[in-house]
């Protein structure tokens, strides 16, 4: 009787799994390979409890419990894409180490799609031609298949929009999905009843120092219009650029609305540290070691006005910039600005000094364009050589008073690292003799840098810049307003201003040019995705008056992608001229 217990025994041990104590080494998951099927095998990953165990000796039973949990947390795993009926087997090889090597094999099989879709809103948000728009660009539509982050994404975006245009009680009436997986069909109910919109009430400004009803200025709606979230960030973004407030909370105060259904609005502003001062030390190879002092008083006083001062005080240049401006609120948010510079450059090659007065109105256009819209008044003296007989310089003087009009545009996904998208700076002035200017000019210059990403964080950056001056006496147009070429934002490879029209040997001293049009394709790649990467570049073009002499520089360059912005250091070499050496270059931020 004995023996055939014994050989029952052994039987049952020889059919069941080998769930013997052993060590999990790896998790391989098989049937998603496809770079379509990234975020399922990575999701399928990250559910499997056994990798939890990797490297750890696992008794018996614990082992049966975390492979029989496998194929159930796999199959679970793929059902948020719409894969209800998949195929999972799972294998457990081991070595004679007892190393185990749990193998997921996975078939999606036929995904579930969306059979049938009733998505609406009941009551006055239904006639909302905004809401309508939204609701005509829910996903997954009738036939996508069922994805329910998708839908919970669609869904949620629904509901936050409701919020933001003011049906602050929209709930849901029906809110289901049912899936049936024999027919491989999902069937969509989700309907909102949006309520009554309600309207922008009073706007409570609160902070101690500026006076009554200046902030009132920034508001753009007036009490008794709907409410929508969008004005609150308008006015968000327009207290954050005065930069008056450390901290800004604009409450919609929703539990106190009125039976006329109107909003109270607080706005909870604490003020910024007054006066900022700035201070570092600077080198140039032509300019020299320097020092440079700034002071913002970021509120002169109840009116809002500002003051800034800049310093750069070094041994070949010296640049003294002071700014007065007013807020302006009465239409576009800007500034009134009023301004002194003072520059004195002596360098081996020029002697040059300017005093420049300036009044200028700046505003937002859009979102995306400002422009700002000058008078300038210029006086500016200039030499190149000394007279041969007494050694004196021979300077020449140059008045000028002109407007101006400049626009910037920023059309970027990411204004630190931007991946897709243009930027723009255009610039217009003009001036005529005897209306203040010694000269008749009109000179245009513009510039464009457009990003386009490829792969996971790799870019393709192109630049372009062109600029022309009209006038009939170039000599009259100072240093200052003529266009020199070369550096780290013109040809790479060559130094600042090398590349243009010169004064004849020995000396050759470089001019200025009555046009300047230049261009560059850089390509740069970073590792892994991550922070550092590396790119090569080709610039090219000119500063010139006639006759258009491209100059061509190449060189590669590293990257860090640094929390507040591009960290780029490049090296080049111009082509035009085998023998000129490198160029270095250390530039900060987005380059837009």
């Amino acid at each position: 009787m004995r023996l055939p217990l014994i050989l029952t025994l052994l039987l049952a041990s020889a059919a069941s799994p080998a769930w013997a104590r052993g060590t999990i080494d790896r998790v391989e998951i098989h049937g998603l390979e496809a770079s379509e099927d990234r975020a399922l095998e990575n999701n399928v990953r990250l559910a499997l409890g056994v990798n939890n165990e990797l490297g750890k000796v696992q008794g018996e039973s614990r082992l049966e419990f975390l492979l029989l949990n496998t194929e159930r947390e796999a199959r679970q795993a793929l059902e948020p894409f719409g894969y209800y009926s998949p195929t999972i087997t799972v294998d457990s090889p081991r070595d004679a180490n007892d190393r185990i090597v749990v193998i997921v094999r996975v078939d999606k099989g036929e995904p579930v799609r969306v059979r049938d879709s009733n998505v609406a809103i009941l009551g006055p948000g239904g006639e909302d031609q905004y809401l309508e728009r939204d609701l005509a660009a829910f996903r997954p539509r009738v036939g996508d298949q069922f994805d329910h982050g998708l839908y919970e994404a669609s869904r949620d975006g629904l509901s936050r929009r409701l919020a933001e245009r003011g049906y602050f009680d929209a709930d849901f009436m029906e809110r289901e999905v049912r899936v049936t997986r024999a027919d491989f069909a999902a069937d969509i109910d989700l309907v909102w009843d949006s309520g009554f919109r309600y309207d922008m009430g009073p706007t409570t400004f609160h902070q101690d120092f500026f006076r009554p009803g200046l902030l009132d200025k920034l508001l753009t709606w007036e009490e008794g219009s709907y409410f929508h979230q969008g004005k609150l960030d308008r006015l968000r973004q327009s207290l954050v650029k005065l930069d008056y407030f450390s901290a800004i909370d604009i409450q919609p105060l929703t539990d106190q609305a009125t039976d006329d259904l109107r909003v109270p609005i607080d706005v909870n502003l604490v003020l910024a540290k007054r006066t900022v001062y700035t201070a570092g030390v600077s080198y140039g190879s032509e300019s020299g070691m320097g020092v440079r002092f700034g002071m913002e008083r970021r509120y002169v006083n109840d009116r809002g006005h500002k003051l800034v001062t800049d310093l750069d005080y070094a041994q070949n240049r010296k640049n003294l910039l002071v700014q007065y401006r007013i807020p302006a609120f009465a239409w576009l948010d800007g500034w009134y600005t009023g301004a002194f510079s003072a520059y004195d450059e002596q360098t081996d090659y020029i002697d040059f000094r300017n005093v420049r007065l300036l009044a200028s109105r700046s505003g937002e256009l859009t979102e995306r364009w400002t422009a700002v819209a000058s008078i300038i008044a210029l006086r500016e003296r200039w030499s190149y050589d000394m007279d041969a007989a007494t050694g004196q310089r021979l300077y020449t003087y140059s008045t000028l008073f002109y407007p101006e009009l400049t626009g910037n545009y920023i059309g970027v996904d990411n204004r630190l690292f931007p991946r897709h998208g243009l930027s723009a700076s255009l610039a217009l002035r003009t001036g005529a003799e005897g209306v203040g200017s010694d000269t008749s000019f009109v000179q245009g210059w513009s510039s464009a840098t457009w990003f386009q990403g490829i792969g996971e964080a790799d870019r393709l950056i192109v630049r372009g810049e062109a600029g022309a001056t009209w006038t009939s006496d170039l000599v009259a147009m100072p240093p200052s307003l003529r266009f020199f070429a070369g550096g780290d934002r013109s040809i790479r490879g060559y130094a600042w201003r090398e590349v243009g029209p010169r004064t004849p040997p020995p000396d050759n001293f470089a001019l200025g040019g009555r046009y300047v049009l230049t261009g560059s394709v850089e390509y740069e790649h970073y590792f892994n995705a991550g922070p550092w990467g590396m790119a090569g570049f080709v610039d090219a073009g000119d500063a010139f008056d006639d006759k258009f002499d491209p100059h061509v520089g190449v060189g590669v360059g590293a990257r860090w992608r640094s929390p507040i912005g591009g960290v780029r250091v490049d090296i080049a070499h111009g082509l035009n001229d085998p023998d000129s050496s490198f160029q270095i270059y250390l530039s900060l931020g987005a380059n837009l």
